[in-house]
């Protein structure tokens, strides 16, 4: 009975130590808390995306793969620099079909045209 006792009480102690190893000391634990891996955004803000940022463009890893939250972020910031782009070349290609239509003004001849 005694050496049942003594096994019990052996088997408290480490299961405290164990406990406070994980759990407490604060600052100084032996496990502090990890900071999330988040996505540095590697995009440039100050020019379009190009193809070689998105080549480069690489995201942390989560529990089951990538966080979608970054991913999301990514497309959709990607969805709306195309839907720009697109905008802006059917602009420019209204704008080029109206010059076109247009003819040359005040007589000039158009460069290519022989007289």
């Amino acid at each position: 009975m005694l050496m049942f006792f003594f096994l019990v009480v052996a088997l408290a102690v480490v299961v405290a130590a164990v406990t406070l190893a994980v759990v407490g000391g604060g600052e100084s634990a032996p496990l502090p808390e990890a900071a999330p891996e988040r996505l540095d955004d590697p995009l440039p803000p100050d020019r379009p995306v190009g193809r070689a940022d998105v080549d480069a463009l690489r995201f942390p890893l989560a529990l089951r793969g990538y966080r979608m939250a970054d991913v999301d972020d990514v497309l959709g910031r990607l969805g709306a620099e195309i839907a720009e782009r697109d905008a802006r070349i059917a602009d420019l290609e209204t704008a080029l079909a109206g010059a076109r239509t247009s003819g040359p003004t005040h007589g000039r001849p158009v460069e290519g045209d022989q007289q």
